[in-house]
């Protein structure tokens, strides 16, 4: 129990900055706060109240203030290691002044609490003592609150503009040895800018997350990006590193309620958050935000327990094997491990739970790849080929995790920026990697129609959707083609026994969208996994500007409407592109494929000949009405 008369000692504690950087000594271990809960009264002291001092070690995570003990001139006076490479520190990590340590941030307060990082000072920044004695960390638990259990000493800067935050956020005035009351706004983090890039992105990490879903995403411009496509979500849960100001919209408008959480139900769970100053006001003393330190939110055990837990983590390059990098640009450090390896393999193990990889897919004004054939040299690798599953990029969706190494680098390099896809397949070729006899496309050519996506309902309520075949798809594809019953390959392909070897179905799944196109109808399979039922094909001939028609229905998809739906959409796309006839040939005891020409709602005319029909079908006469 605390001390009822903490108010009686709360005044001993009060001092100022410089009083309180008196304390340390030669090589001192002294922790500095997080983000934007970085003290910088307590950091400016450290560097302008210390003449006394050598080989003082300053110990942080990610900080957003100035970072004046990593200038050249303090080298001697200060040792920094740091768990993550921010912007302020960069430039000093690059120049040789002070250490980088790789870690799991789920696992730095144990390197706290076991004396391993041992602390002698912890500066921190609280609220002002509530009634009972209870000041708040605020926006930043992560380590802190770890850092400040296992410190011989405590420096608090306490600042009336911290929002007190709710959860597990608090320390007692009598844990404090001494308080430095300050009265100046938070750091605050702008909004992000977003490009075209970001919200496409964001628009495909959408289409992963379902009603229902508890979310994670990192720091930046895609996190910002995605929030504007998930507003029309419902009961979306949250529990993450951090967030920022994309939150409020998400919350206001309903998205957000919590109520389907799997534990922590109704409330959003972070260790830190970054942003304005309307973010801080938000979280105030708001019942519905609950910070706890990153030993429980970033434990992967806890993250597991949420089901459809969707975790969304950036990373610098990726290869084409899967591996991703997140840290380092080469041998420069750039950033830090963090929590993606926490968030990935903890969203692996959830019911229904996804793990996503999101990066651009170019760097330097598109002067660069992320997708590599391997990784840069001296390229850390933060998530294995082993962890990943999704990767998504501007240009879709890429699913790895189970996947063969050719069927990775084929999903990557389909998601790749055009301009790179066929540099990326002539290495995976030279590597093994795919089949010596894969189609390149020309792919600064050849633009995916996504465009021509659509949903459908068939007839006994089924949802499906209809899109453009990738050359991603050929697994799939094959795998439904030798599913076929004898009598629909007969009907397809008159004969009763077909192979599909690789060199065949890649012809199909590698068009060009123009002359030739291929509509595939898609469900999810039993592993989430889209699985192909039913493609629909033409084949157009430009001097006569008539197409060959095809379709394809998976037997047991068969009788519900989906070849009627196939027709009705092909024949909207080769009207809209001006082609003139369809063309076909079918066996007369394919009944239904005959019903579905007779009654596509154009004048069709058919001949038999040699045990075969003949069908025409005029596209440019007007529709018959019904």
């Amino acid at each position: 129990m605390q001390n009822d008369n903490w108010t009686e000692r709360y005044s001993e504690k009060v001092g100022t900055a410089a009083a309180a950087m008196q304390l340390i000594r030669s090589g001192d271990s002294v922790f500095i706060g997080s983000a934007c809960g970085q003290p910088q009264e307590l950091v400016d002291a450290l560097v302008e109240h210390t003449p006394h001092v050598q080989d003082v070690h300053v110990i942080h995570l990610l900080t957003m203030g100035d970072a004046p003990y990593a200038e050249t001139r303090f080298r001697d006076k200060f040792k920094m290691n740091t768990f993550f490479v921010a912007d302020n520190v960069r430039d000093a990590l690059a120049n040789n002044i002070g250490d980088y340590t790789p870690i799991f941030l789920s696992e730095i307060p144990d390197e706290f609490e076991s004396g391993r990082v041992a602390i002698d000072m912890a500066l921190v920044h609280v609220s002002p003592p509530d009634q009972n004695g209870l000041c708040s960390f605020g926006v930043s638990v992560d380590i802190v609150k770890a850092a400040a259990a296992n410190a011989r000493y405590i420096v608090a800067q306490v600042n009336p503009h911290m929002p007190r935050t709710h959860g597990s956020s608090f320390i007692h005035v009598n844990q404090i040895d001494m308080m430095v009351p300050v009265d100046e706004p938070i750091i605050e983090s702008p909004v992000p800018e977003l490009t075209e890039r970001h919200r496409k992105i964001g628009e495909h990490i959408a289409h992963l997350v379902s009603d229902g879903s508890t979310i994670e995403v990192g720091i930046g411009a895609l996190s910002q990006a995605l929030a504007e496509f998930l507003k029309d979500k419902r009961d979306l849960g949250i529990h993450t590193e951090m967030f920022s100001d994309w939150i409020i919209e998400l919350v206001e408008c309903g998205a957000i309620t919590g109520n389907k959480k799997t534990i922590n139900r109704g409330k959003i769970v972070a260790s830190f958050c970054v942003g304005s100053r309307k973010l801080y006001d938000f979280i105030d003393n708001n019942p519905l935000i609950e910070m706890h330190p990153s030993e429980y939110v970033n434990d992967p055990f806890v993250i597991a327990q949420h089901d459809r837990m969707v975790a969304i983590n950036n990373a610098i390059e990726i290869d084409l094997t899967g591996q991703v990098c997140a840290d380092s640009i080469g041998y420069k450090f750039h950033s830090g491990i963090g929590g993606q390896v926490d968030f990935v393999r903890g969203a692996s193990r959830s019911r229904g739970g996804k793990p996503i990889i999101a990066l651009p897919s170019t760097a330097q004004d598109d002067a660069v790849s992320r997708i590599v054939p391997a990784l840069t040299e001296g390229a850390g690798v933060v998530t294995t080929r082993g962890d990943v599953h999704y990767v998504v990029t501007e240009y879709g969706v890429a699913y790895l995790h189970g996947k063969s190494i050719r069927e990775r680098a084929l999903q990557l390099i389909n998601i790749a920026h055009p301009k790179f896809r066929k540099d990326l397949m002539q290495a995976a070729k030279q590597r093994g990697y795919v089949y010596e006899d894969q189609i390149e496309l020309a792919w600064e050519k050849v633009t995916y129609p996504e465009d021509l996506m659509r949903p459908a309902v068939l007839n006994d309520g089924t949802e499906i959707l209809l899109r453009p075949v990738k050359p991603t798809d050929e697994e799939a594809l094959s795998e439904m083609l030798y599913s076929l019953s004898s009598e629909s390959l007969h009907t397809r392909f008159f004969t009763h026994t077909q192979t599909f070897p690789h060199k065949d179905v890649q012809q199909l799944t590698n068009i060009d969208y123009m002359n030739e196109l291929a509509i595939v109808g898609v469900v999810p399979g039993p592993d989430g996994e889209e699985q192909i039922v039913a493609i629909a094909q033409y084949f157009l001939d430009p001097q006569t500007n008539q197409a060959e028609v095809a379709f394809i229905v998976q037997d047991e998809w068969q009788l519900k409407g989906m070849g009627s739906f196939l027709m009705d959409y092909l024949t909207r796309i080769a009207i809209s592109r001006k082609i003139t006839r369809f063309y076909a040939k079918v066996l007369p005891e394919n009944k239904g494929m005959l019903a579905i020409f007779q009654n596509c709602g154009h004048s069709m005319q058919s001949k038999l000949d040699d045990k075969m029909y003949s069908i025409t079908i005029d596209l440019e006469q007007e529709p018959i009405s019904e």
